[in-house]
This record gives C-alpha cells, structure tokens and sequence, in this order.
C-alpha cells in the first residue's frame, strides 16, 4: 500500500502590509515630535523646582510661553490679552476640558502669569498647569 506523503505548504509571511503599517508609524511620530516642539520657545528659561518634572505635552495641550519682557506667545504668535482671550473662549466652546500649560520665563514679573491665567479663567479654562525645570544635581 502506498501513502501519499504531503509536504505542508511553506508559511509565506506577509512583509508588504508590515513595512506599510512601519512606515506610517514613523511618519505620524514624526510629525507630531515635530508639531510639539514649535510649541516650545527655546528663549523661555522657566523656573528650577526640586520636585519638578519634565512633564511632556499631552495630546491636545495648548502651551502659552510668556517671555521674559512679558510677550504671551502660542504657537509662535504674539497675543496681546484680547487676542488671547478670543482664541481661548473659541477652543473652550469646543473643548470644555482644555488643558493650557503655561511656560513663564523665571524673570518675568508675577503679574505677568497672573494677568495670563485671569484671562484663562475668563475664557472658561479652569485645567491650568505650570511647566517648571527638574533642579539638576551637581556632581
């Protein structure tokens, strides 16, 4: 009697769709890396904390940057307070939890900040955090 002996097929993996999907991955990490550091003024030196943290930009955050001289700056537009107040109160209509972090200079007057979170406040965006440096330790 004879058997009939069957090799099994050869599992062919599929790389194509893999590389796709690879490929998109790195496009959006990309673009959002790129999208979330020109929220960042390199000329804002904020202030040293110990207990600070690094805190990276969640999704949907919204980074005001108050220079040194006072200049309220979102997405690399000067504002003055009217200005920033319309922006604010047109996001908060949509987004009734909007996150604001506010990056202020360490020089920058107090009155500054505060004049920053009153209009925030007016707007109707109560979710405010303050962005601060990790103290570096000295070897």
């Amino acid at each position: 009697m004879k058997f009939q002996t069957r090799q099994p097929e050869k599992a062919d993996f599929p790389l194509a769709p893999m590389v796709d999907v690879v490929f998109l991955l790195l496009i959006f990490f990309i673009a959002t890396m790129q999208y979330s550091q020109s929220e960042r003024e390199l000329n804002v030196s904020v202030p040293v904390a110990e207990e600070g943290a690094d805190a990276r930009q969640t999704v949907g955050e919204i980074i005001v940057n108050v220079r040194e001289n006072g200049e309220v700056v979102i997405d690399k537009m000067v504002m003055n307070k009217a200005q920033l107040f319309d922006k604010l109160q047109r996001i908060a209509a949509v987004h009734k939890n909007q996150a604001i972090r506010i990056r202020g200079d360490g020089k920058v007057e107090y009155q500054k900040i505060v004049e920053v979170i009153d209009v925030c406040q007016k707007a109707g965006i109560p979710n405010i955090s303050f962005a601060t440096q990790v103290q570096r330790k000295k070897p």
